[in-house]
Protein backbone atom coordinates (compact mmCIF):
# COMPACT_ATOMS: atom_id res chain seq x y z
CA UNK A 1 0.00 0.00 0.00
CA UNK A 2 1.44 3.35 -0.97
CA UNK A 3 2.57 5.68 1.75
CA UNK A 4 0.82 8.56 -0.06
CA UNK A 5 -2.98 8.82 -0.02
CA UNK A 6 -4.44 10.04 -3.26
CA UNK A 7 -6.60 13.13 -2.74
CA UNK A 8 -10.22 12.62 -3.65
CA UNK A 9 -11.69 14.03 -6.87
CA UNK A 10 -8.27 14.98 -8.29
CA UNK A 11 -8.03 14.90 -12.07
CA UNK A 12 -4.62 13.39 -12.76
CA UNK A 13 -4.82 14.40 -16.43
CA UNK A 14 -5.76 18.03 -15.78
CA UNK A 15 -2.36 19.33 -16.81
CA UNK A 16 -2.67 17.69 -20.21
CA UNK A 17 -6.11 19.04 -21.10
CA UNK A 18 -6.69 22.17 -23.27
CA UNK A 19 -8.43 24.81 -21.12
CA UNK A 20 -11.89 25.86 -22.31
CA UNK A 21 -12.02 29.47 -23.55
CA UNK A 22 -13.74 31.81 -21.14
CA UNK A 23 -17.17 32.84 -22.39
CA UNK A 24 -17.59 36.49 -23.40
CA UNK A 25 -20.72 36.56 -21.26
CA UNK A 26 -20.68 34.23 -18.24
CA UNK A 27 -23.50 31.68 -18.14
CA UNK A 28 -24.45 32.76 -14.63
CA UNK A 29 -25.08 36.31 -15.88
CA UNK A 30 -27.36 35.04 -18.62
CA UNK A 31 -29.23 32.77 -16.19
CA UNK A 32 -29.82 35.73 -13.84
CA UNK A 33 -31.05 37.83 -16.78
CA UNK A 34 -33.69 35.22 -17.60
CA UNK A 35 -35.20 35.79 -14.17
CA UNK A 36 -34.78 39.57 -13.84
CA UNK A 37 -35.33 40.64 -17.44
CA UNK A 38 -32.22 42.86 -17.22
CA UNK A 39 -28.73 42.27 -18.64
CA UNK A 40 -25.83 44.65 -18.03
CA UNK A 41 -22.86 44.04 -20.34
CA UNK A 42 -21.37 47.56 -20.13
CA UNK A 43 -17.60 48.01 -20.15
CA UNK A 44 -16.68 44.42 -21.06
CA UNK A 45 -14.57 45.18 -24.14
CA UNK A 46 -17.05 43.45 -26.46
CA UNK A 47 -16.43 43.85 -30.19
CA UNK A 48 -19.70 42.15 -31.02
CA UNK A 49 -22.81 40.99 -29.16
CA UNK A 50 -22.64 37.20 -28.53
CA UNK A 51 -25.38 35.15 -30.16
CA UNK A 52 -26.51 33.67 -26.85
CA UNK A 53 -27.52 37.20 -25.80
CA UNK A 54 -29.82 37.61 -28.77
CA UNK A 55 -31.24 34.09 -28.20
CA UNK A 56 -31.65 34.55 -24.47
CA UNK A 57 -35.43 34.10 -24.56
CA UNK A 58 -35.51 31.28 -27.11
CA UNK A 59 -36.25 27.98 -25.37
CA UNK A 60 -33.36 25.59 -24.97
CA UNK A 61 -34.90 22.10 -25.08
CA UNK A 62 -32.03 20.49 -23.15
CA UNK A 63 -32.38 23.01 -20.34
CA UNK A 64 -36.12 22.57 -20.28
CA UNK A 65 -35.73 18.80 -19.83
CA UNK A 66 -33.30 19.34 -16.94
CA UNK A 67 -35.74 21.54 -15.04
CA UNK A 68 -39.03 19.70 -15.18
CA UNK A 69 -39.21 19.37 -11.38
CA UNK A 70 -41.58 21.71 -9.56
CA UNK A 71 -38.85 22.17 -6.96
CA UNK A 72 -36.11 23.04 -9.41
CA UNK A 73 -34.41 26.37 -8.82
CA UNK A 74 -34.38 27.32 -12.55
CA UNK A 75 -37.82 26.39 -13.77
CA UNK A 76 -37.75 27.33 -17.44
CA UNK A 77 -41.44 28.22 -17.60
CA UNK A 78 -40.85 31.10 -15.14
CA UNK A 79 -38.37 32.93 -17.37
CA UNK A 80 -39.16 36.56 -18.16
CA UNK A 81 -38.51 38.38 -21.41
CA UNK A 82 -35.46 40.64 -21.53
CA UNK A 83 -36.66 44.23 -21.20
CA UNK A 84 -33.40 46.05 -20.40
CA UNK A 85 -30.11 45.54 -22.28
CA UNK A 86 -27.08 47.68 -21.44
CA UNK A 87 -24.17 47.48 -23.91
CA UNK A 88 -22.48 50.84 -23.31
CA UNK A 89 -18.71 51.51 -23.21
CA UNK A 90 -17.67 48.56 -25.38
CA UNK A 91 -16.02 48.35 -28.81
CA UNK A 92 -19.08 47.44 -30.87
CA UNK A 93 -18.78 48.41 -34.53
CA UNK A 94 -22.10 46.97 -35.63
CA UNK A 95 -25.35 45.60 -34.27
CA UNK A 96 -26.78 42.41 -35.74
CA UNK A 97 -30.21 42.19 -37.31
CA UNK A 98 -30.80 39.51 -34.65
CA UNK A 99 -31.66 42.30 -32.25
CA UNK A 100 -35.22 41.65 -33.44
CA UNK A 101 -35.14 38.43 -31.36
CA UNK A 102 -35.55 40.63 -28.26
CA UNK A 103 -38.91 42.24 -29.08
CA UNK A 104 -39.80 42.97 -25.45
CA UNK A 105 -36.91 45.43 -24.90
CA UNK A 106 -37.97 48.75 -23.36
CA UNK A 107 -34.43 50.09 -22.76
CA UNK A 108 -31.48 49.64 -25.15
CA UNK A 109 -28.25 51.39 -24.20
CA UNK A 110 -25.54 51.46 -26.87
CA UNK A 111 -23.76 54.69 -25.97
CA UNK A 112 -19.97 54.97 -26.06
CA UNK A 113 -19.22 52.41 -28.78
CA UNK A 114 -17.91 52.55 -32.37
CA UNK A 115 -21.18 52.09 -34.25
CA UNK A 116 -21.21 53.68 -37.72
CA UNK A 117 -24.62 52.32 -38.72
CA UNK A 118 -27.72 50.71 -37.24
CA UNK A 119 -29.75 47.71 -38.48
CA UNK A 120 -33.24 48.26 -39.85
CA UNK A 121 -34.38 45.51 -37.46
CA UNK A 122 -34.39 48.12 -34.68
CA UNK A 123 -37.78 49.09 -36.03
CA UNK A 124 -39.21 45.77 -34.78
CA UNK A 125 -38.57 46.65 -31.13
CA UNK A 126 -42.02 48.13 -30.74
CA UNK A 127 -41.91 48.18 -26.93
CA UNK A 128 -38.76 50.32 -26.82
CA UNK A 129 -39.03 53.46 -24.67
CA UNK A 130 -35.38 54.51 -24.30
CA UNK A 131 -32.74 54.33 -27.03
CA UNK A 132 -29.30 55.61 -26.07
CA UNK A 133 -26.91 56.04 -29.00
CA UNK A 134 -24.63 58.89 -27.92
CA UNK A 135 -20.85 58.87 -28.43
CA UNK A 136 -20.74 56.68 -31.52
CA UNK A 137 -19.86 57.32 -35.17
CA UNK A 138 -23.32 57.39 -36.69
CA UNK A 139 -23.62 59.50 -39.83
CA UNK A 140 -27.29 58.73 -40.38
CA UNK A 141 -30.35 57.42 -38.57
CA UNK A 142 -32.40 54.65 -40.23
CA UNK A 143 -36.00 55.63 -40.85
CA UNK A 144 -37.11 52.43 -39.10
CA UNK A 145 -36.15 54.02 -35.78
CA UNK A 146 -38.88 56.58 -36.43
CA UNK A 147 -41.49 53.79 -36.24
CA UNK A 148 -40.80 53.15 -32.53
CA UNK A 149 -44.02 54.79 -31.46
CA UNK A 150 -43.56 54.13 -27.73
CA UNK A 151 -40.12 55.76 -27.66
CA UNK A 152 -39.85 58.44 -24.97
CA UNK A 153 -36.11 59.22 -24.94
CA UNK A 154 -33.78 59.36 -27.95
CA UNK A 155 -30.20 60.48 -27.25
CA UNK A 156 -27.86 60.87 -30.22
CA UNK A 157 -25.31 63.40 -29.00
CA UNK A 158 -21.66 63.19 -30.02
CA UNK A 159 -22.12 61.47 -33.38
CA UNK A 160 -21.54 62.50 -37.01
CA UNK A 161 -25.13 63.14 -38.04
CA UNK A 162 -25.57 65.59 -40.91
CA UNK A 163 -29.31 65.08 -41.34
CA UNK A 164 -32.31 63.80 -39.42
CA UNK A 165 -35.03 61.88 -41.31
CA UNK A 166 -38.29 63.73 -41.91
CA UNK A 167 -40.08 60.72 -40.40
CA UNK A 168 -38.82 61.69 -36.92
CA UNK A 169 -42.11 63.55 -36.54
CA UNK A 170 -43.83 60.18 -36.09
CA UNK A 171 -42.35 59.72 -32.60
CA UNK A 172 -45.36 61.29 -30.93
CA UNK A 173 -44.52 60.06 -27.40
CA UNK A 174 -40.95 61.40 -27.37
CA UNK A 175 -40.26 63.60 -24.32
CA UNK A 176 -36.46 63.95 -24.67
CA UNK A 177 -34.49 64.52 -27.88
CA UNK A 178 -30.73 65.11 -27.73
CA UNK A 179 -29.01 65.85 -31.05
CA UNK A 180 -26.14 67.90 -29.63
CA UNK A 181 -22.54 67.69 -30.85
CA UNK A 182 -23.29 66.59 -34.40
CA UNK A 183 -22.92 68.18 -37.86
CA UNK A 184 -26.53 69.23 -38.43
CA UNK A 185 -27.10 72.21 -40.72
CA UNK A 186 -30.89 72.11 -40.57
CA UNK A 187 -33.76 70.32 -38.87
CA UNK A 188 -36.80 68.81 -40.58
CA UNK A 189 -40.03 70.75 -40.12
CA UNK A 190 -41.67 67.58 -38.82
CA UNK A 191 -39.92 68.14 -35.47
CA UNK A 192 -42.86 70.43 -34.75
CA UNK A 193 -45.11 67.36 -34.53
CA UNK A 194 -43.29 65.96 -31.48
CA UNK A 195 -45.95 67.41 -29.22
CA UNK A 196 -44.87 65.52 -26.07
CA UNK A 197 -41.29 66.87 -26.09
CA UNK A 198 -40.12 68.48 -22.85
CA UNK A 199 -36.36 68.67 -23.39
CA UNK A 200 -34.60 69.50 -26.68
CA UNK A 201 -30.83 69.81 -27.02
CA UNK A 202 -29.41 71.02 -30.34
CA UNK A 203 -26.18 72.62 -29.13
CA UNK A 204 -22.81 72.29 -30.88
CA UNK A 205 -24.11 71.86 -34.42
CA UNK A 206 -24.01 74.05 -37.55
CA UNK A 207 -27.59 75.29 -37.53
CA UNK A 208 -28.07 78.69 -39.18
CA UNK A 209 -31.84 78.70 -38.61
CA UNK A 210 -34.57 76.89 -36.70
CA UNK A 211 -37.76 75.52 -38.27
CA UNK A 212 -40.93 77.49 -37.57
CA UNK A 213 -42.53 74.24 -36.45
CA UNK A 214 -40.58 74.34 -33.17
CA UNK A 215 -43.13 76.88 -31.98
CA UNK A 216 -45.74 74.11 -31.86
CA UNK A 217 -43.88 72.35 -29.05
CA UNK A 218 -46.01 73.76 -26.27
CA UNK A 219 -44.64 71.34 -23.62
CA UNK A 220 -40.91 71.99 -24.05
CA UNK A 221 -39.32 73.20 -20.81
CA UNK A 222 -35.66 73.28 -21.92
CA UNK A 223 -34.35 74.34 -25.34
CA UNK A 224 -30.59 74.38 -25.87
CA UNK A 225 -29.44 75.89 -29.19
CA UNK A 226 -26.07 77.18 -28.00
CA UNK A 227 -22.89 76.92 -30.09
CA UNK A 228 -24.53 77.13 -33.52
CA UNK A 229 -24.64 79.77 -36.27
CA UNK A 230 -28.08 81.26 -35.62
CA UNK A 231 -28.59 84.83 -36.77
CA UNK A 232 -32.20 85.01 -35.63
CA UNK A 233 -34.84 83.10 -33.71
CA UNK A 234 -38.23 82.60 -35.41
CA UNK A 235 -41.10 84.52 -33.86
CA UNK A 236 -43.10 81.28 -33.91
CA UNK A 237 -41.15 80.16 -30.83
CA UNK A 238 -43.57 82.35 -28.90
CA UNK A 239 -45.77 79.26 -28.91
CA UNK A 240 -43.44 77.52 -26.45
CA UNK A 241 -45.57 78.53 -23.48
CA UNK A 242 -44.00 75.98 -21.09
CA UNK A 243 -40.41 77.09 -21.78
CA UNK A 244 -38.37 77.57 -18.59
CA UNK A 245 -34.75 77.47 -19.77
CA UNK A 246 -33.41 78.90 -23.05
CA UNK A 247 -29.75 78.56 -24.10
CA UNK A 248 -28.59 80.63 -27.10
CA UNK A 249 -24.93 81.34 -26.25
CA UNK A 250 -22.25 81.35 -28.95
CA UNK A 251 -24.36 82.20 -31.98
CA UNK A 252 -24.60 85.27 -34.23
CA UNK A 253 -27.72 86.87 -32.79
CA UNK A 254 -28.03 90.66 -33.03
CA UNK A 255 -31.11 90.98 -30.84
CA UNK A 256 -32.88 89.22 -28.01
CA UNK A 257 -35.66 86.85 -29.05
CA UNK A 258 -39.17 88.11 -28.36
CA UNK A 259 -40.70 85.17 -26.53
CA UNK A 260 -43.75 85.81 -24.33
CA UNK A 261 -43.15 82.62 -22.33
CA UNK A 262 -44.95 83.13 -19.02
CA UNK A 263 -42.67 80.78 -17.04
CA UNK A 264 -39.31 81.47 -18.74
CA UNK A 265 -36.84 81.68 -15.84
CA UNK A 266 -33.33 81.41 -17.33
CA UNK A 267 -32.14 83.05 -20.56
CA UNK A 268 -28.57 82.68 -21.82
CA UNK A 269 -27.63 84.88 -24.80
CA UNK A 270 -23.93 85.42 -24.08
CA UNK A 271 -21.22 85.47 -26.76
CA UNK A 272 -23.39 86.83 -29.55
CA UNK A 273 -23.50 90.17 -31.40
CA UNK A 274 -26.35 91.87 -29.55
CA UNK A 275 -25.94 95.65 -29.69
CA UNK A 276 -29.31 96.92 -28.53
CA UNK A 277 -31.70 95.82 -25.81
CA UNK A 278 -35.22 96.66 -26.93
CA UNK A 279 -38.22 97.30 -24.72
CA UNK A 280 -40.43 94.81 -26.60
CA UNK A 281 -38.06 91.91 -25.95
CA UNK A 282 -37.48 92.81 -22.31
CA UNK A 283 -41.19 93.17 -21.58
CA UNK A 284 -41.66 89.46 -22.42
CA UNK A 285 -39.30 88.35 -19.65
CA UNK A 286 -41.83 88.79 -16.87
CA UNK A 287 -40.72 85.68 -14.93
CA UNK A 288 -36.99 85.64 -15.68
CA UNK A 289 -34.63 85.15 -12.74
CA UNK A 290 -31.34 84.77 -14.63
CA UNK A 291 -30.39 86.84 -17.69
CA UNK A 292 -26.95 86.24 -19.19
CA UNK A 293 -25.81 88.78 -21.82
CA UNK A 294 -22.04 88.65 -21.41
CA UNK A 295 -19.61 89.09 -24.32
CA UNK A 296 -21.92 91.03 -26.63
CA UNK A 297 -21.74 94.59 -27.98
CA UNK A 298 -24.33 96.28 -25.78
CA UNK A 299 -23.70 100.01 -25.32
CA UNK A 300 -26.77 101.24 -23.47
CA UNK A 301 -29.13 99.77 -20.90
CA UNK A 302 -32.80 100.79 -21.31
CA UNK A 303 -34.94 101.88 -18.38
CA UNK A 304 -37.22 98.89 -19.14
CA UNK A 305 -34.72 96.62 -17.36
CA UNK A 306 -36.34 97.86 -14.16
CA UNK A 307 -39.49 95.96 -15.15
CA UNK A 308 -37.81 92.57 -14.62
CA UNK A 309 -39.03 92.33 -11.05
CA UNK A 310 -38.12 88.64 -10.62
CA UNK A 311 -34.52 89.05 -11.83
CA UNK A 312 -31.91 87.78 -9.35
CA UNK A 313 -28.80 87.54 -11.56
CA UNK A 314 -27.80 89.82 -14.46
CA UNK A 315 -24.53 89.16 -16.30
CA UNK A 316 -23.39 92.05 -18.54
CA UNK A 317 -19.66 91.29 -18.51
CA UNK A 318 -17.49 92.25 -21.48
CA UNK A 319 -19.84 94.60 -23.32
CA UNK A 320 -19.46 98.28 -24.33
CA UNK A 321 -21.52 99.79 -21.52
CA UNK A 322 -20.27 103.20 -20.37
CA UNK A 323 -23.08 104.27 -18.03
CA UNK A 324 -25.57 102.55 -15.74
CA UNK A 325 -29.19 103.68 -15.38
CA UNK A 326 -30.07 104.39 -11.77
CA UNK A 327 -33.30 102.45 -12.33
CA UNK A 328 -31.31 99.20 -12.00
CA UNK A 329 -31.50 99.75 -8.26
CA UNK A 330 -35.29 99.35 -8.43
CA UNK A 331 -34.99 95.62 -9.16
CA UNK A 332 -36.22 94.19 -5.83
CA UNK A 333 -34.67 90.71 -6.15
CA UNK A 334 -31.37 91.47 -7.91
CA UNK A 335 -28.57 89.79 -5.96
CA UNK A 336 -25.77 89.50 -8.55
CA UNK A 337 -24.84 92.15 -11.14
CA UNK A 338 -21.72 91.34 -13.18
CA UNK A 339 -20.11 94.24 -15.09
CA UNK A 340 -16.46 93.29 -15.54
CA UNK A 341 -14.89 94.24 -18.87
CA UNK A 342 -17.09 97.29 -19.58
CA UNK A 343 -15.71 100.83 -20.13
CA UNK A 344 -17.85 102.26 -17.32
CA UNK A 345 -17.44 105.95 -16.57
CA UNK A 346 -18.61 107.94 -13.59
CA UNK A 347 -18.44 104.99 -11.19
CA UNK A 348 -15.29 104.57 -9.18
CA UNK A 349 -13.57 101.21 -9.47
CA UNK A 350 -13.46 100.75 -5.73
CA UNK A 351 -17.25 100.97 -5.70
CA UNK A 352 -17.54 98.25 -8.35
CA UNK A 353 -15.14 96.09 -6.35
CA UNK A 354 -17.40 96.25 -3.29
CA UNK A 355 -20.05 94.13 -4.99
CA UNK A 356 -23.66 94.28 -6.10
CA UNK A 357 -25.18 95.43 -2.82
CA UNK A 358 -23.06 98.58 -2.52
CA UNK A 359 -23.45 99.40 -6.21
CA UNK A 360 -27.25 99.22 -6.03
CA UNK A 361 -27.23 101.33 -2.88
CA UNK A 362 -25.21 103.96 -4.72
CA UNK A 363 -27.62 103.91 -7.68
CA UNK A 364 -30.59 104.33 -5.31
CA UNK A 365 -28.85 107.41 -3.93
CA UNK A 366 -28.69 108.82 -7.43
CA UNK A 367 -32.45 108.37 -7.87
CA UNK A 368 -33.09 110.19 -4.60
CA UNK A 369 -30.86 113.09 -5.58
CA UNK A 370 -32.44 113.33 -9.03
CA UNK A 371 -35.92 113.33 -7.50
CA UNK A 372 -34.96 116.18 -5.17
CA UNK A 373 -33.62 118.17 -8.08
CA UNK A 374 -36.68 117.50 -10.24
CA UNK A 375 -38.63 120.24 -8.47
CA UNK A 376 -36.80 122.69 -10.75
CA UNK A 377 -35.15 126.06 -10.01
CA UNK A 378 -36.89 128.42 -7.62
CA UNK A 379 -37.31 132.14 -8.05
CA UNK A 380 -34.05 132.60 -6.15
CA UNK A 381 -32.05 130.43 -8.56
CA UNK A 382 -29.44 132.31 -10.56
CA UNK A 383 -29.30 131.57 -14.27
CA UNK A 384 -25.66 130.50 -14.04
CA UNK A 385 -26.50 127.85 -11.41
CA UNK A 386 -28.51 125.84 -13.90
CA UNK A 387 -25.25 124.98 -15.61
CA UNK A 388 -23.94 123.16 -12.56
CA UNK A 389 -25.05 119.74 -11.28
CA UNK A 390 -24.03 120.05 -7.65
CA UNK A 391 -25.19 116.53 -6.84
CA UNK A 392 -22.78 115.03 -9.37
CA UNK A 393 -19.96 117.20 -8.09
CA UNK A 394 -20.41 116.54 -4.37
CA UNK A 395 -21.69 112.96 -4.39
CA UNK A 396 -20.33 111.39 -7.58
CA UNK A 397 -17.22 113.56 -7.85
CA UNK A 398 -18.20 114.10 -11.49
CA UNK A 399 -17.99 117.28 -13.55
CA UNK A 400 -20.34 117.42 -16.57
CA UNK A 401 -20.99 119.81 -19.44
CA UNK A 402 -22.54 117.65 -22.15
CA UNK A 403 -24.15 118.30 -25.53
CA UNK A 404 -24.11 122.10 -25.25
CA UNK A 405 -22.46 122.63 -28.64
CA UNK A 406 -20.20 125.13 -26.88
CA UNK A 407 -16.74 126.22 -28.04
CA UNK A 408 -15.50 126.47 -24.45
CA UNK A 409 -16.41 125.31 -20.94
CA UNK A 410 -17.72 128.13 -18.71
CA UNK A 411 -15.60 129.07 -15.71
CA UNK A 412 -18.64 128.52 -13.46
CA UNK A 413 -18.29 124.79 -14.07
CA UNK A 414 -14.72 124.71 -12.79
CA UNK A 415 -15.45 127.17 -9.96
CA UNK A 416 -18.16 124.86 -8.62
CA UNK A 417 -15.61 122.03 -8.52
CA UNK A 418 -13.08 123.96 -6.45
CA UNK A 419 -11.82 122.02 -3.44
CA UNK A 420 -13.65 118.88 -4.64
CA UNK A 421 -11.74 115.69 -5.45
CA UNK A 422 -13.21 115.37 -8.95
CA UNK A 423 -12.49 111.96 -10.47
CA UNK A 424 -14.56 112.07 -13.68
CA UNK A 425 -15.08 114.78 -16.33
CA UNK A 426 -17.50 114.57 -19.27
CA UNK A 427 -17.39 117.44 -21.78
CA UNK A 428 -18.51 115.36 -24.79
CA UNK A 429 -20.65 116.55 -27.71
CA UNK A 430 -19.53 120.13 -27.83
CA UNK A 431 -17.46 122.24 -30.23
CA UNK A 432 -14.19 122.27 -28.28
CA UNK A 433 -11.13 122.77 -30.45
CA UNK A 434 -8.55 122.63 -27.66
CA UNK A 435 -7.94 120.81 -24.41
CA UNK A 436 -9.63 122.86 -21.60
CA UNK A 437 -6.64 124.25 -19.66
CA UNK A 438 -8.48 124.41 -16.33
CA UNK A 439 -8.65 120.62 -16.32
CA UNK A 440 -5.12 120.76 -14.99
CA UNK A 441 -6.54 122.15 -11.74
CA UNK A 442 -7.90 118.66 -11.11
CA UNK A 443 -4.57 116.89 -11.61
CA UNK A 444 -4.47 115.38 -8.12
CA UNK A 445 -7.71 113.37 -8.47
CA UNK A 446 -8.91 113.22 -12.09
CA UNK A 447 -8.94 109.66 -13.47
CA UNK A 448 -11.56 109.71 -16.24
CA UNK A 449 -11.96 112.22 -19.11
CA UNK A 450 -14.54 112.13 -21.91
CA UNK A 451 -13.93 114.72 -24.64
CA UNK A 452 -15.57 112.68 -27.38
CA UNK A 453 -17.45 114.25 -30.28
CA UNK A 454 -15.71 117.61 -30.21
CA UNK A 455 -13.43 119.31 -32.75
CA UNK A 456 -10.08 118.53 -31.21
CA UNK A 457 -7.28 118.22 -33.73
CA UNK A 458 -4.48 117.56 -31.25
CA UNK A 459 -3.92 116.76 -27.60
CA UNK A 460 -1.96 119.14 -25.41
CA UNK A 461 1.14 117.74 -23.77
CA UNK A 462 -0.15 119.27 -20.53
CA UNK A 463 -2.41 116.23 -20.20
CA UNK A 464 0.67 114.28 -19.12
CA UNK A 465 0.56 116.09 -15.78
CA UNK A 466 -2.69 114.25 -14.94
CA UNK A 467 -0.90 111.38 -13.28
CA UNK A 468 -4.09 109.77 -11.91
CA UNK A 469 -5.66 109.48 -15.37
CA UNK A 470 -6.77 105.94 -16.23
CA UNK A 471 -9.58 106.43 -18.82
CA UNK A 472 -9.82 108.85 -21.70
CA UNK A 473 -12.33 109.11 -24.56
CA UNK A 474 -11.24 111.33 -27.47
CA UNK A 475 -11.93 111.91 -31.15
CA UNK A 476 -8.85 112.52 -33.33
CA UNK A 477 -7.41 112.08 -36.81
CA UNK A 478 -4.24 110.51 -35.37
CA UNK A 479 -3.28 108.75 -32.18
CA UNK A 480 -2.48 111.58 -29.71
CA UNK A 481 1.23 111.73 -28.99
CA UNK A 482 0.63 112.72 -25.38
CA UNK A 483 -1.26 109.53 -24.61
CA UNK A 484 1.88 107.44 -25.04
CA UNK A 485 3.30 109.23 -21.99
CA UNK A 486 0.45 108.57 -19.53
CA UNK A 487 1.60 105.27 -18.07
CA UNK A 488 -1.47 104.95 -15.81
CA UNK A 489 -3.94 104.73 -18.71
CA UNK A 490 -6.25 101.73 -18.61
CA UNK A 491 -8.83 102.69 -21.26
CA UNK A 492 -8.46 104.60 -24.54
CA UNK A 493 -11.56 105.10 -26.69
CA UNK A 494 -10.69 106.35 -30.19
CA UNK A 495 -13.50 104.78 -32.18
CA UNK A 496 -15.14 106.60 -35.10
CA UNK A 497 -12.16 108.77 -35.98
CA UNK A 498 -9.62 108.93 -38.80
CA UNK A 499 -6.69 107.35 -36.96
CA UNK A 500 -4.32 105.89 -39.54
CA UNK A 501 -1.78 104.14 -37.34
CA UNK A 502 -0.43 103.37 -33.88
CA UNK A 503 3.03 102.75 -32.47
CA UNK A 504 2.92 99.33 -30.76
CA UNK A 505 6.36 99.72 -29.19
CA UNK A 506 5.11 102.78 -27.28
CA UNK A 507 1.77 101.20 -26.45
CA UNK A 508 3.69 98.35 -24.82
CA UNK A 509 4.98 100.87 -22.28
CA UNK A 510 1.40 101.47 -21.09
CA UNK A 511 1.48 98.51 -18.74
CA UNK A 512 -2.04 99.15 -17.39
CA UNK A 513 -3.77 99.53 -20.77
CA UNK A 514 -6.58 96.97 -20.90
CA UNK A 515 -9.10 98.52 -23.34
CA UNK A 516 -8.17 100.07 -26.70
CA UNK A 517 -10.99 101.05 -29.05
CA UNK A 518 -9.77 101.78 -32.60
CA UNK A 519 -12.96 100.74 -34.36
CA UNK A 520 -14.20 102.61 -37.44
CA UNK A 521 -10.95 104.39 -38.22
CA UNK A 522 -8.57 104.50 -41.22
CA UNK A 523 -6.12 101.74 -40.26
CA UNK A 524 -4.74 100.26 -43.50
CA UNK A 525 -2.64 97.74 -41.60
CA UNK A 526 -2.35 96.41 -38.07
CA UNK A 527 1.28 96.06 -36.94
CA UNK A 528 2.00 92.50 -35.77
CA UNK A 529 3.87 93.86 -32.76
CA UNK A 530 0.55 95.01 -31.35
CA UNK A 531 0.13 91.37 -30.36
CA UNK A 532 2.83 91.90 -27.72
CA UNK A 533 0.55 94.26 -25.77
CA UNK A 534 -0.39 91.43 -23.45
CA UNK A 535 -2.19 93.69 -20.96
CA UNK A 536 -5.01 94.25 -23.47
CA UNK A 537 -8.29 92.51 -22.60
CA UNK A 538 -10.44 94.37 -25.12
CA UNK A 539 -9.09 95.44 -28.53
CA UNK A 540 -11.70 96.79 -30.97
CA UNK A 541 -10.62 96.95 -34.62
CA UNK A 542 -13.92 96.55 -36.47
CA UNK A 543 -14.73 98.93 -39.30
CA UNK A 544 -11.18 99.59 -40.53
CA UNK A 545 -9.99 99.08 -44.14
CA UNK A 546 -7.10 96.71 -43.34
CA UNK A 547 -7.04 93.29 -45.03
CA UNK A 548 -5.30 91.36 -42.29
CA UNK A 549 -6.27 90.09 -39.84
CA UNK A 550 -9.34 88.85 -41.69
CA UNK A 551 -12.81 89.69 -40.43
CA UNK A 552 -13.31 86.09 -39.31
CA UNK A 553 -10.35 86.39 -36.93
CA UNK A 554 -11.44 89.82 -35.65
CA UNK A 555 -14.88 88.38 -34.92
CA UNK A 556 -13.34 85.76 -32.61
CA UNK A 557 -12.33 88.45 -30.13
CA UNK A 558 -9.27 90.04 -28.59
CA UNK A 559 -7.37 86.88 -27.63
CA UNK A 560 -7.63 85.44 -31.15
CA UNK A 561 -6.49 88.73 -32.74
CA UNK A 562 -3.49 89.11 -30.43
CA UNK A 563 -2.47 85.48 -30.99
CA UNK A 564 -2.73 85.98 -34.77
CA UNK A 565 -0.65 89.16 -34.65
CA UNK A 566 2.06 87.47 -32.59
CA UNK A 567 2.25 84.68 -35.15
CA UNK A 568 2.98 87.29 -37.87
CA UNK A 569 5.97 88.85 -36.11
CA UNK A 570 9.11 88.18 -38.23
CA UNK A 571 11.64 85.92 -36.56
Amino acid sequence: MSRFKRAGNVDSLAGFRTPKPEAAVPYGLLKAARKSGQLNLSGRGLTEVPQNVYRLNIDDSAEAQENVSFGGPDRWWEQTDLIKLLLSSNQLTQLSEDIKLLPALTILDLHDNQLSSLPSALGELQELQQLRLSHNKLSSLPTEVCSLYKLRSLTLQQNLLETVPEEIGELGNLTELDLSNNLLKHLPSSVGRLSALQKVSLCHNKLSSLPDGLGQLANVKLLDCSHNQLTDVPVSLAGMLALEQLYLQYNKLRRLPQLPAPVLREVFVGNNQVELLEAEQLSCLSAVTLLELRDNKIRNLPEELALLLTLTRLDLSNNDISTLPASLSLLPNLKVLLLEGNPLRGIRRELLAKGTGDLLKYLRGRIKEEAEGAAGPTAMTLPSESLVNTHNIKTLKMLEYINKQAASVPDEIFDAAAHQAITSVNFSRNQLTAFPPRLLELHSSLSDINLGFNRLSCCSADICSLQQLTHIDLRFSSFPEALYQIVTLETVMLGNNQVGGVDPSRLMQLFSLSTLDLSNNDLLNVPPELGLCTSLRCLSLEGNPFRTPRAAIVAKGTDAVLEYLRSRIPT
